[in-house]
């Protein structure tokens, strides 16, 4: 792996363990087992690396939340996409923990980032869109960005929302898959009576994963998996 690569990546993994706000580039470097010099040959400053992950982050959803045809449609296809929320939102989860900050320091990252905000809408809208002309969701025109809109606002704004009704709780995957399935409830209420079975059994699927991965008690100990 390259130089710069390895700053990148050890750096997203960095930033979700420890918290971006609590990791300076000195603390990348010695984490990363390289100068700092030779992590400034690379990048400039704190927000080139978070740039750099951005690339990634991007790239993420793009593979993910491919449009499909009504024919296309499957169980395996709509927990896809679903995965891919989750997916997005664990490995990423540093930006989604401290979004206003990051993007408020950063003018070229907050318009990168509501330029793919607005890409993912249009995406999202037109998977929704496939939803309705396949029959599985009864929904008017009107209502599909603001269905999407809401879904994206689940997902960018869960962690603050748990957080802030938690005393800040650790980020753990149960704690995502709680969100995850609020959107699920969302596809739900609009779901045909013919199709309502597909939503129940994912309901099922991701309520069974994140049972697998509560808190496990131990005595008065508790641990997180």
């Amino acid at each position: 792996m390259k130089t710069c690569d390895k700053i990148t990546h050890g750096s997203l993994a960095l930033f979700n363990q420890f918290g971006e706000r609590n990791m300076t580039t000195n603390h990348l470097a010695a984490n990363l087992n390289i100068s700092p010099g030779n992590l400034y040959y690379h990048f400039r400053n704190k927000e080139d690396i978070i740039r750099s992950i951005f690339d990634l982050y991007e790239c993420h959803l793009d593979a993910g939340f491919q449009p499909f045809q009504p024919n296309q449609l499957s169980m395996d296809l709509l927990v896809s996409y679903f995965d891919t929320m989750f997916e997005t939102v664990w490995k990423f989860r540093f930006m989604y923990n401290n979004l206003p900050d990051i993007l408020s320091r950063d003018d070229e990252l907050a318009r990168r980032y509501q330029q793919t905000q607005k890409e993912a809408l249009a995406r999202s809208c037109a998977i929704l869109r496939g939803l309705r002309d396949g029959g599985i969701l009864a929904i008017e025109d009107e209502q599909i960005q603001p269905l999407a809109d809401t879904m994206r606002m689940i997902a960018c704004f869960w962690i603050d929302y748990k957080q802030t009704h938690t005393h800040k709780e650790p980020v753990t995957k149960a704690f995502l898959y709680e969100g995850l399935l609020r959107v699920i409830m969302l596809f739900k209420a609009h779901a045909t009576q013919q199709h309502m079975t597909i939503f129940i059994r994912l309901e099922l699927h991701y309520q069974a994963l994140l049972n697998s991965y509560k808190t496990i008690s131990v005595g008065d100990s508790a641990i997180a998996v």
